[in-house]
């Protein structure tokens, strides 16, 4: 086995070339070429590029929202990365937040993915290995994987993002002929408070991108038409500089202001800039976009500082103790898009809302309280995994994305998640729906909102940042209620280093 340190080498390197970065703007009036009659392009299933809230919305009435998403494989390890700026908070209306994982299938988990949805969070299509400008095989593939193995519905899977950004403009036809709902590879790129912004509230291109148009050729001046399929710009913090100084993915990884180190006060203080200029403008809204794997305290061969988890936790509570600021999915973000609704209204819009799955039986159905001793063990050399769905005979592959079940040794084949059951409430051993009437589905766990209840808003760890090495200010119970290093099968850091060699023998090449 190599040893930590190497692991510890290969990391970094793997992480620049999937860091998501941007140096400038990506677009401009000009090069967008971009119209839209309002008066024809109508909610809920069109929307036209704008700055302004969707439906004459006025900023007051509008939520503040903190999309806050994670790419790549979903393990152990990075679920309580994500759980460590997450699990301890509240929105406004006392629900924990919830996040999309954009997953791609290299040394996932497939348990964990099933868990992860099943606690309300949603899985989005990132290819099945990780691949810029991808192949349709990567796209439908994850989502072929992703339905087989992890229990995701197809109907649940509605959102893309490009490894690295890297898309074409066939990307996003592709995934409006595969009935995506929307896809989020673009960079809003300069600053709200200058005019020719293009932080636009997510639309519909049915009049073409106006994002990107710079970077990305046969897009925008009208291209590519896809009448009611959704783009969700990512949003980019910016320091000192303005627009010279944008900061898309894991801002907290990049030197602030032209530095030449890391300063974690530095971007807190760019961070809460970018915020307020938002919150007091139209209220677009803004991103934590991140790899958790840069965060993550429980990986071997990575040495993270306090100081960073500590300034993204108190950018956290301080952005919190606004007024109606919500930290959301994209998925719940663009359902409010849709049908916006003041915040007087709040109180009962549903996408916002948080409910718990009453299941008491044992069975596999991503309830880890449910599944003990009930899961598959998939031991592949390259990666293992655990799913309550079966073992394929082999690893799943773009070109072959749903082997057939491994009974070689007399297992009995387990059954998939139908279209007509929710997958908490599906035995995939016994093949049955335990429950099929809204009556003993859900149970609705969210509190009033306003001030005649609570207030209007969300609950932080009411800790306080200062750069050094103080612990974070979050504790939080590790997923699974096990350290990552416990909850990993034997052969899995042989598994990992080797393919962190490929990857990244694959990114040098493609560098040259």
């Amino acid at each position: 086995m190599l040893p930590i340190t190497i692991l510890a080498f290969l990391l970094p390197a793997l992480s620049l070339a999937q860091d998501g970065s941007i140096s400038g703007p990506a677009t401009s009036p000009e090069a967008a070429g971009y119209s839209c009659d309002a008066s024809k392009c109508k909610l809920p299933n069109c929307n036209c590029a704008s700055t302004s809230p969707p439906n004459g919305l006025s900023p007051s009435e509008v939520p503040q929202f903190i999309v806050y998403t994670a790419d790549d494989a979903i393990q152990s390890y990075t679920i309580d990365s994500v759980n460590q700026f997450l699990a301890h908070r509240r929105n406004p209306n006392g629900c924990q937040p919830k996040m999309t994982y954009y997953t791609s299938l290299n040394y996932t988990n497939y348990t964990l993915v099933t868990d992860w949805y099943v606690a309300g969070n949603e899985i989005a299509d990132h290819t099945m290995t990780h691949v810029g400008s991808p192949p349709n095989g990567e796209i439908d593939g994850n989502l072929i994987a992703l339905n087989a193995l992890a229990g995701i519905p197809f109907s649940a899977i509605i959102g893309f993002r490009a490894p690295y950004l890297n898309y074409t403009a066939d990307t996003l036809r592709h995934l409006a002929a595969a009935r995506f709902t929307y896809d989020s590879s673009t960079s809003a790129s300069i600053p709200v408070t200058d005019p020719n912004t293009d932080a636009y509230w997510p639309y519909t291109l049915d009049n073409g991108l106006a994002n990107d148009c710079l970077n990305i050729p046969g897009i925008c001046k009208g291209e590519p038409q896809l009448p009611g399929f959704w783009e969700v710009p990512m949003y980019a913090f910016f320091d000192n500089r303005g627009v010279a100084g944008p900061h898309l993915m894991d801002p907290w990884l990049d030197e602030a202001n032209g530095a030449s180190t890391v300063n974690d006060s530095a971007t807190l203080e760019y961070m809460k800039n970018t915020f307020t200029a938002h919150y007091n403008g139209n209220r677009q809204p803004i991103g934590l976009y991140t790899h958790p794997i840069h965060t993550s305290t429980t990986y071997p061969g990575v040495t993270v500082s306090n100081s960073t988890i500590n300034m993204i936790n108190a950018f956290l509570d301080w952005a919190q103790l606004q007024q109606n600021v919500w930290i959301v999915s994209t998925e719940q973000m663009l359902a409010w898009v849709q049908n916006p609704v003041p915040i007087s209204q709040l109180d009962s819009f549903s996408p916002l809302k948080c409910s718990t799955p009453q299941v008491n039986q044992a069975i596999c159905d991503g309830i880890p309280a449910n599944e003990l001793g009930l899961l598959s063990h998939c031991a592949f050399p390259d990666f293992p995994f655990y799913t309550c769905y079966g073992c394929p005979e082999v690893a799943p592959t773009p070109g072959n994305p749903n082997p057939p079940q491994d009974t070689s040794n007399g297992q009995q084949e387990r059954f998939r998640v139908p279209a007509n059951c929710s997958t908490p409430f599906w035995d995939p051993i016994q093949g049955q729906c335990i429950c099929t009437s809204s009556s003993c589905q859900f149970q609705d766990n969210s509190r009033p909102i306003g001030p005649n209840s609570v207030n209007l808003t969300g609950g932080g760890t009411g800790g306080e940042f200062s750069s050094g090495t103080a612990s974070p200010t979050a504790s939080f119970v590790p997923f699974n209620g096990n350290g990552a290093l416990s909850s990993l099968p034997s052969g899995i850091w042989p598994a990992i280093i080797l393919g962190s060699i490929g990857a990244m023998s694959g990114w040098l090449t493609a560098q040259l």
